[in-house]
């Protein structure tokens, strides 16, 4: 079952004003992510939440506390390639 959720104790509205990007939308988990970075290179994500904007996504995996920035493909699925440790960092990252 596909689900679109926010991180805990974060609004929309915050999470645009700290990304500048004011069409940022949650986007349903239903959806393959691949971590492409250093050591876990091909690596199947499980994603909680994940975040969009524009061609990009930020993603929190299931029992993980960092998050994934990657690109946003035309079949929904999503190939990372940096992470941060917090979602304020990731936000001005993008």
């Amino acid at each position: 079952m596909a689900a679109e959720q926010l991180p805990a104790g974060w609004t929309l509205e915050e999470i645009r004003n700290v990304s500048g990007d004011r069409e940022a939308i949650p986007l349903d988990t239903d959806r393959e992510v691949t971590w492409q970075g250093p050591r876990a290179e091909g690596e199947r994500l499980i994603p909680e939440i994940v975040l969009g904007f524009h061609g990009l996504c930020l993603v929190k995996p299931v029992n993980d506390d960092d998050w994934y920035m990657g690109s946003l493909n035309e079949d929904g699925s999503v190939i990372c390639w940096s992470a941060y440790s917090d979602l304020y960092e990731a936000l001005r990252g993008l």
